[in-house]
């Protein structure tokens, strides 16, 4: 009895260890330990299955229980349940002595639709000349004054590329100004911009550009705001803010100020002046001889010269001090855009920037926060479809491989950004390596070693990189427009596509008469039912049924014949004489009686699936159809 109740509890404790709780993710290493299997042997099952996985790497629940069932395991996976945490979020505390600052406020709409133009006209300066392709390329800040109050200002990139500049540009301000032509009316990047406000709570106040012009339809910019969008303006009783502008004439821009002032009034902005400063970094890049020159927006405290900072991995101390015409400054308030020199490196854009005590302490920081880099990057997750999808692929993927360079931080994040949303399931986006400045020997050299295109986005290239490249035949693509920069990369992606077979019908003949039956050639007869036989071109032998008749779900394909619904594919020929009356002939007709000689083919294309079939030896019967097509390779788009 002992012995039987031994060998229960031995059983059940068996029983037991079928069941694993697992969490919603875990770690390649984490469960390789769970399922007490050597950490390789799940390394190398991932790997079957077309994942490319760490120890470290990070899977969910749903891959985990595919590749334990792929290994064959007796195990029962059961997820568990974890406690939630509260998301953790960087806030400003201020003090009770907190004083009013300036607003920040984000300018944004849809490509074209003159917020530049309107900076402009507020700045009285001349931006949009000297942008690209007239369109703003990079996320900037200034300052002007209004009624002795000092407002800062973001222009953002309107173009879609640039949908991660515009995002931080949005987390940054108190007020948005969405720009919306009054002669175009709502486009794509306006609802994008009203999405990314509302995201980051910010006050809406729209600009209805444009008011010069004859076709100008203010009525119509309202309508499309207040019953898309919820932005009722005051005037129908709602609570957003429009103004009619002209950027072009200065017309409602000074009502335009005094509204975002109003606006900001109600939200009581305010900071603390005598505390470390805090800030964010807007853009970052290169400069020979001045080294990483970084542009950041502060939203509290102050900064000075000489003074110790960290930004994400990097730090540096204070060595130079700009406002954003260059001139130099003792100290930078809150709200105030600066430039600054003394970063270790370049900064990556959207980095919380804080000043700390002296060098000591900001490189640990910066250590600190570059270990957490690490593990973060080493932690991608790996989710149970992204699996799936590399076990069901049908075709081998491509890689375009590419070296990008860029002038700025946040240019070269919204240039390789871009380029991996061109990523398809056929060829996919490898960037090699980024980064800013100028295209350099090395990245010739990494480029040539990986068969990669090099793009530099608004950089120069030096002469003695350029002969380099013509010597390792590799191509440097230079570009200050993104948008050419995308479709470039989008041709070159085209290029590694496999072509498309095309096949367009011509004509279709019935058999009469089976004369001559050869091991390489049948000789036959009879009556053109549609269209025109011409020698040269392909055909198809069908047997019974009717033309472009569809498969049923229960007949599958056969090594020797290919049967459709009512018939069956006998095989594939090209017609390689024509004859009409004993006579050869360039061409016959739907009701003209023909003689046909046929050269058989050893492999047909199923016109359904594309893929090749052995047809085997056959013999024609009268009554067979001969479907005659063309068929040529055509290049395929993305």
């Amino acid at each position: 009895m002992a012995e039987k109740n031994h060998r229960t509890t031995q059983s059940s404790d068996a029983d037991a260890k079928k069941t694993l709780q697992i969490p919603e993710m875990i770690t390649v290493g984490d469960l390789a330990a769970k399922l007490d299997l050597p950490v390789v042997k799940l390394v190398g099952e991932l790997f079957r299955n077309g994942i490319v996985a760490t120890v470290n790497q990070r899977i969910d629940f749903d891959t985990a229980q595919i590749i334990i069932e792929e290994l064959g395991l007796d195990v029962t996976v059961e997820k568990k349940i974890a406690a939630e945490e509260p998301a953790v979020t960087h806030e400003i505390e201020l003090s009770a002595n907190a004083q009013p600052r300036p607003p920040i406020v984000a300018v944004m709409g849809h490509v074209d639709h003159g917020k530049t133009t309107l900076l402009d006209n507020i700045l009285g300066m001349k931006k949009v000349e000297g942008e690209s392709g007239g369109i703003t390329q990079h996320i900037s800040a200034y300052q002007t004054e209004r009624k002795d109050r000092k407002i800062t200002l973001l222009d953002t990139p309107g173009h879609e590329a640039f949908a991660a500049l515009r995002q931080h540009g949005a987390t940054l301000t108190d007020v948005v100004i969405i720009v919306v032509a009054a002669d175009d009316g709502v486009k794509p990047q306006t609802v994008e911009a009203i999405k990314f406000a509302r995201t980051a709570n910010a006050k809406i106040v729209v600009a209805i550009n444009k008011m010069d012009k004859e076709t100008a339809n203010p009525q119509l910019v309202k309508t499309q705001l207040a019953t898309e969008f919820g932005l009722n303006p005051e005037e129908w009783g709602g609570d957003t803010v429009m103004v009619e502008v002209s950027a072009k004439t200065g017309m409602g821009v000074d009502k335009l100020l005094d509204m975002v002032l109003l606006v900001a009034d109600m939200e009581d902005l305010r900071a603390d002046s005598d505390v470390p400063a805090e800030g964010l970094v807007i853009e970052s890049n290169l400069e020979q001889g001045r080294g990483a020159v970084v542009r950041i927006l502060i939203s509290n405290g102050t900064l000075k010269v000489g003074e110790y900072f960290v930004a994400g991995s990097t730090y540096g101390r204070v060595r130079t001090l700009q406002d954003f015409a260059g001139q130099t400054l003792k100290e930078a308030g809150p709200s105030t855009p600066a430039t600054i020199t003394g970063f270790k490196e370049v900064p990556e854009f959207g980095h919380r920037i804080e000043e700390v005590k002296n060098e000591r302490e900001a490189r640990n920081l910066a250590a600190k926060n570059y270990e957490e880099k690490v593990q973060s990057t080493a932690g991608v997750n790996i989710t149970g479809s992204d699996l799936l999808k590399m076990m069901n692929r049908q075709v081998e993927q491509q890689h375009a491989e590419f070296v990008v360079k860029a002038d700025v931080q946040g240019s070269l994040t919204s240039v390789v950004d871009s380029l991996k949303l061109l990523e398809t399931d056929e060829v996919a986006v490898k960037i090699i390596a980024s980064g800013v400045g100028n295209i350099s020997e090395g990245d010739v050299r990494l480029a040539q070693s990986s068969d990669a295109v090099i793009y530099g986005f608004n950089v120069t290239l030096p002469a003695q990189v350029k002969q380099l490249a013509a010597r390792a035949r590799v191509e440097i693509r230079l570009f200050n427009v993104i948008y050419e920069l995308l479709d470039d990369a989008r041709a070159e992606m085209e290029k590694l596509l496999p072509e498309e077979v095309v096949e367009t019908p011509v004509g279709e003949l019935e058999i009469k008469g089976v004369f001559r039956t050869t091991k390489n050639e049948i000789i036959c007869g009879g009556l053109v039912k549609s269209g025109k036989l011409t020698p040269g071109i392909l055909a198809r032998i069908w047997r019974g049924g009717s033309r472009n008749v569809q498969r049923t779900d229960d007949e599958s394909d056969n090594e020797n014949e290919l049967k459709r619904k009512g018939g069956e594919l006998l095989g594939e020929v090209e017609i390689t004489s024509v004859q009409r009356e004993k006579a050869e002939a360039k061409e016959v007709f739907e009701g003209e009686m023909c003689g046909l000689n046929l050269r058989l083919q050893s492999v047909a294309i199923d016109p359904e699936t594309k893929t090749e079939v052995r047809t085997g030896k056959y013999t024609m019967e009268i009554g067979d159809r001969v479907e005659a097509f063309t068929r040529e390779l055509k290049k395929r788009a993305l």
